[in-house]
């Protein structure tokens, strides 16, 4: 296990954490949360052995494989296959000593690294790290190009599939979906779902969180703080803890406020000076209760647009692409005040050809496009952040949008996107991913937009501003049109999804979980496909069609050997139905007040037992519930493989 003794850690002259305990178990999968520049990264950085603690211990047992994302890619030309498959370097040193060892014609050697190379899995090496590619959004035909081919984002997907690739006892993750689109997010997810060692998961993504970790460390005023269960569970117990912090904050005030009466009324009297002089050392060591404050620090919403016309945007037959190649066409879309789009696809679909068009960085090959004179576009993507002036402050890029605007009310702006005091000052060169895409944020919604264009705005964005996003959005009475992976957002502020497949744009008629499920199916489908084209150009032999008979016999079969696993998804479902029950009258008790009372301690201490081991348990019900899911899916996909032949 991971255990972090009185650990104190600073960056430059800046206190990370100080004197901080925690314990990591071996096979759980833990998130790692807090705001940025609270020290997460650092923490990784120590982990690895990269930086030293200025007082206290990180212990890691010696024999872990610890396993991270590296941070740059080399300019090589090997194959984005090879690339991945040299992370594992323990499978390199073996293939290069069988070699030597075939050159020296070293018999008993040779067996011996064979063997070796069996047990680190080198017989499918290739085939796991096409297929992690592959689930990260890489075609087939792409995984042959050199890396130099690749753009910076693409090749942070070959680094992830690296890690992914090796064996490790540890896996450290570090904002692993800022450079994946939600089909690549929901594939990672299942894998990690999957995975055996123990995960240390730096995200700012809700629904991510919530899908692939079974406890929470967040880091809060320099303090490592654990929380069971997954980000929901956090968000409930620490509210709780919040509130009861209050309680004991406003406890103490009122004490602090009685003695310093007593220190005020009777400090000048003789025959009272002892007790008073006792009142001071006491309040002297009283130890100071910071007060709960749950709020952001960012807090801003959209302006009133000049102008709402209506249609903003109207399109009609509308085909778009680059030179030669046509990439969406026959697009019939009207974009109208109160339209909240979120635009699902796989990668290189076109949902971010869709916004430039919108935007203005594209013109549509043919079809009607037009726009309404009073049009106001906001437009985030994250190239934008490369347009910022390097030499330049926030506050400076501001006044160019506004001359005439004084410069307090631009710096009380700013004070919404996180930019105070010095910090609006500050030249944007030194700035942090968030930072910048907090500025370009922050200069979107100045300019009073009433068609929004969104593609991926929370990369780089800490829990805290993607709430505020989220709120703000709530409230604009504008268009928009969201590129994200963030299904928290997606499903917080769109009203309408539209699937971007098959050079189409049309009406997606479900939430995300079917999309999910249509994801799951069209790959079935491409699998099938592929099948039956080998069999044509006569590449696989052509299996004999199923009769009824035969069908009928493989759905027996089917039934036969799903029926536990059936069996198994209805009891842990029911499981988790009466869990969820008894939490929920858990926690109405803790609502009520009269529960923390001294005299009802005992009583506390157990609701508190029974909530953990209720969590605990729903943990267990849900882990056998995905369990005998994915199982049935993988039958249910063998099934379907054999009676589509």
């Amino acid at each position: 296990m991971i255990q972090i003794s009185d650990l104190s850690l600073m960056r430059g002259n800046k206190t990370l954490l100080h004197e901080t305990n925690a314990v990591l178990y071996p096979g759980h999968k833990a998130g790692l949360i807090g705001a940025n520049g609270c020290g997460k990264s650092s923490l990784f950085a120590l982990i690895r052995g990269e930086l030293h603690p200025e007082q206290g211990e990180c212990n890691i047992p010696r024999d872990w494989q610890v396993v991270s994302v590296a941070q740059e890619t080399p300019a090589v030309e090997r194959s984005a296959l090879d690339y991945v498959i040299d992370g594992d370097k323990l499978y390199r040193r073996l293939q290069a000593e069988l070699a030597e060892a075939e050159a020296a014609h070293d018999g008993v050697k040779i067996a011996a690294l064979h063997g070796q190379l069996d047990h680190a899995g080198a017989y499918d090496i290739e085939s796991r790290a096409a297929t992690i590619l592959a689930g990260l959004g890489f075609a087939n035909e792409a995984i042959s190009r050199p890396v130099t081919a690749f753009s910076g984002g693409w090749r942070m997907r070959l680094n992830l599939a690296q890690a992914l690739l090796c064996h490790s006892d540890l896996l450290l993750l570090d904002e692993p979906t800022n450079h994946l689109d939600l089909d690549a997010v929901i594939w990672l997810e299942k894998w990690l779902q999957r995975y055996a060692g123990t995960l240390l998961l730096i995200s700012h993504d809700k629904s991510f969180l919530d899908s692939t970790v079974n406890e929470i460390i967040s880091v809060e005023q320099q303090q490592l703080i654990s929380y069971t269960g997954n980000y929901d569970a956090f968000e409930r117990q620490r509210a709780e803890r919040l509130r009861l912090q209050n309680l004991q904050f406003q406890k103490q005030q009122d004490k602090i406020a009685h003695l310093e009466s007593f220190i005020n009324r009777f400090g000048a009297k003789a025959s009272k000076a002892k007790q008073a002089q006792s009142r001071v050392k006491q309040l002297e060591k009283m130890e100071t209760l910071l007060p709960a404050l749950a709020a952001s620090q960012f807090s801003f919403e959209f302006f009133m647009p000049p102008k709402l016309p209506n249609p903003l945007v109207k399109m009609e037959q509308v085909q778009l692409g680059y030179d030669d190649t046509i990439i969406l066409e026959k697009l019939h879309l009207n974009l109208v005040p109160g339209s909240r789009i979120g635009l699902l696809g796989r990668n290189g679909a076109g949902k971010s050809t869709l916004i430039k068009l919108l935007a203005g960085e594209k013109a549509p090959m043919q079809g009607l496009y037009e726009t309404s004179a009073g049009l106001r576009i906001g437009y985030f993507a994250q190239h934008q952040l490369e347009y910022l002036r390097a030499d330049d402050s926030a506050l400076a890029h501001i006044q160019r949008l506004d001359p005439k605007a004084t410069e307090q009310s631009l710096r009380d702006y700013l004070g919404g996107f996180g930019f105070r005091g010095d910090d609006a000052l500050g030249r944007v060169a030194p700035m942090s991913g968030g930072e910048k895409a907090r500025l370009v944020l922050a200069l979107t919604v100045y300019q009073k937009p009433n068609l929004l264009l969104l593609d991926e705005p929370t990369n780089h964005l800490d829990l805290d501003m993607r709430q505020a996003l989220n709120m703000a959005l709530q409230g604009f009475e504008g268009a928009m049109v969201l590129v994200s992976h963030d299904r928290y957002l997606l499903t917080s502020v769109c009203d309408d999804f539209y699937l971007v497949d098959n050079q189409q744009v049309t009406m997606f008629d479900g939430d995300l979980d079917d999309y999910r499920d249509w994801l799951l199916k069209s790959d079935r489908e491409k699998q099938s496909a592929d099948k039956q084209s080998a069999n044509a150009d006569g590449t696989d032999k052509k299996e004999p069609k199923l009769d009824r008979k035969n069908i009928k016999r493989l759905e027996a079969q089917f039934r036969q050997e799903t029926q536990s696993l059936r069996k198994t998804v209805q009891t842990q479902e029911k499981i988790m139905a009466d869990l969820e029950a008894k939490l929920e009258l858990i926690e109405q008790q803790m609502a009520d007040p009269d529960i923390y009372d001294a005299d009802k301690k005992a009583e506390l201490k157990a609701l508190l037992a029974d909530q953990a081991s209720c969590k605990i348990a729903q943990e267990e019900a849900e882990m056998l519930w995905l369990d005998a899911q994915e199982q049935i899916e993988a039958k249910q996909a063998e099934f379907d493989a054999q009676v589509a032949v």
